[in-house]
């Protein structure tokens, strides 16, 4: 038992941390974090970047030291910048009302990969231009159940697949029917020609006797 709480105790903060995931570095007397707000974030899903802003305190690491005491009236002098690859965006801050020095950038990340986002503008009388990396934006059928997105696609591709089956039976069913058409016609012909032969030869009979 005594070894199942030494397990968990050990544990817990690994898992913790893989939850929060966020990035925190400094600018100045100031603390920056940021992180995604929906996590795990998955591409073409419409998520946010959360970003904290606090005073350092002195005489303690950076990685020791929480958010607290946020720094309000950021929203109108910074700007986020996301960048993927060779492509990027500058975003506004929305405030966060029930979190003082908390802000939120709005963004649907279309593809998985790693962004970088860059901090754009002045916190106080700091300016700030630092670039930071949020966590890696996962492919979104790492959630998908059951089926994949393409799903109608694949019930399209199936229900074509169908159709050009059953045009193949009624070509065949034609082909029959025309087969049987001509044979019916063949043996029409031929008891025809048998009724004839017959009147031909009762009237030649009945000439002979006259």
């Amino acid at each position: 038992m005594k070894l199942t709480y030494l397990l968990l105790f050990l544990l817990i903060p690994g898992l913790l941390g893989i939850a929060n995931g966020h990035t925190v570095d400094s600018v100045g007397e100031y603390r920056v974090e940021i992180g995604w707000m929906n996590e795990p974030v998955v591409s073409g899903e419409t998520n946010a970047i959360e970003f904290y802003v606090s005073p350092l305190e002195p005489n303690v690491d950076l990685e020791d030291q929480v958010f607290k005491n946020g720094i309000t009236g950021l929203k109108k002098t910074i700007k986020m910048q996301l960048v993927y690859k060779d492509e990027n965006i500058t975003l506004p801050l929305s405030t966060d009302h029930d979190i003082p020095g908390k802000y939120y950038v709005f963004v649907n990340p279309t593809v998985s990969g790693f962004y970088q986002a860059n901090i754009l503008g002045a916190i106080k009388d700091t300016p700030i231009s630092l670039s930071m990396h949020p966590p890696k934006v996962a492919e979104r059928a790492y959630i998908e159940f059951p089926e994949p997105s393409d799903l109608t696609l694949n019930q399209i591709i199936d229900g074509h697949t169908a159709l050009l089956s059953d045009v193949q039976d009624l070509k065949e069913s034609m082909n029959d029917l025309k087969k049987t058409q001509q044979n019916n016609v063949e043996y029409l012909g031929v008891i025809v020609g048998a009724i004839g032969i017959i009147i031909a030869l009762v009237a030649l009979v009945k000439l002979k006797k006259s």
